[in-house]
């Protein structure tokens, strides 16, 4: 565990490790969303009768939590760590390779992408499970009214654009570099790996971008 907190290679691998987690959630998450395309009585279902706050959905959550936690403060120190090492020249490279733009913007991806997580927070999970936990005045059991009211709002679904075209270049060269440091990166199946990894994190960004959409110009519930 020690090796884990204190070693370099540790501490990229234990944020690697929470990097597929959150994509693993997040794959979960847009699947969930997509049923507001369809039907919002079965959303309300799997959103208040399997989630709410049911004991495996408050314990769930807390997982999720807590590697969002890892993963930021694990990105923050290997930030600053990096930053400390390499100095102004943190980006040069004997490789003439050119390096990604998302690769030299983690980090403030990451931070716009947090800053985004807590209003997301706020405007559904707080709403919806947290006061309906804590017995708070105004719980709402009806989560898809609820994505409807905030999505009617053009500005909403303009920063929620923004932050899913910002988390698809997180999540693009994030997954590479998780795939790299857990040691999958042999020259045969990288590239495919890294195809792969492409393909999953826009279909996770379109997904929450085509709900978005769909809600806001009416196109969601066509089997309601």
């Amino acid at each position: 565990m020690s090796w884990l907190i204190k070693s370099s290679i540790g501490r990229k691998f234990v944020q690697s490790i929470s990097g597929l987690f959150m994509i693993l959630f997040l794959l979960f998450h847009m699947s969930m969303n997509l049923v507001l395309i369809f039907n919002y009585e079965t959303y309300d279902f799997i959103a208040n009768e399997i989630l709410g706050a049911n004991w495996w959905a408050i314990v769930g959550t807390g997982v999720i939590a807590l590697g969002f936690v890892v993963h930021i403060i694990y990105a923050i120190y290997l930030t600053l760590q990096n930053k400390k090492a390499r100095g102004v020249n943190r980006y040069a490279s004997s490789s003439k390779t050119p390096v990604a733009w998302s690769s030299k913007n983690m980090f403030v991806l990451g931070l716009f992408i947090l800053i985004f997580l807590f209003l997301h927070l706020y405007q559904f999970w707080y709403q919806m499970q947290f006061k309906e936990l804590f017995h708070i005045e105004g719980a709402r059991p009806d989560g898809a009214q609820l994505v409807v009211e905030m999505f009617s709002q053009v500005w909403v679904v303009i920063l929620y654009v923004f932050a899913f075209v910002a988390l698809w270049f997180h999540l693009t060269h994030g997954f590479w570099s998780a795939i790299h440091t857990v040691g999958w990166n042999n020259t045969v199946w990288m590239k495919r790996i890294k195809v792969v990894g492409n393909i999953i994190s826009t279909l996770i960004c379109l997904g929450f971008v085509v709900v978005a959409l769909a809600v806001h110009f009416g196109f969601s519930n066509i089997l309601g």
